[in-house]
């Protein structure tokens, strides 16, 4: 038997290609931040290990890389940021300021 889900698109979103809509869905999924039980580890095309939180609309699975810009940029959601922004502007959603001891190796 199909599940309901299986027809929805599937899309890994990049830091870089966030929008303020994926991120509010994210804000509201996990409001205290994901943890590791949260996190989804799968292969890419080019079969490089990637982590992942998942996020879903009616018709898209989203699943957002891991990242320490990630972490920060939930952290410090304000909708209000946004609202000069449409819900799918990449651009809106910009770099958080990163101390160099926040940033662990091997993230984006």
């Amino acid at each position: 038997m199909k599940r309901a889900d299986d027809n929805r698109k599937r899309i890994i979103v990049d830091f870089k290609k966030l929008t303020p809509e994926i991120l509010g869905l994210l804000v509201e999924k996990y409001p205290d931040g994901y943890d590791e039980d949260h996190i989804i580890s799968f292969r890419n095309a080019k079969n490089e290990v990637v982590e992942a939180v998942q996020v879903d609309t009616d018709d898209t699975r989203y699943l957002v890389k891991v990242s320490t810009k990630l972490v920060k940029t939930m952290e410090n959601y304000d909708e209000d940021d946004y609202e000069d922004y449409d819900d799918d502007d990449p651009t809106a959603v910009q770099d958080p300021d990163l101390e160099a001891s926040d940033e662990p190796e091997n993230y984006d």
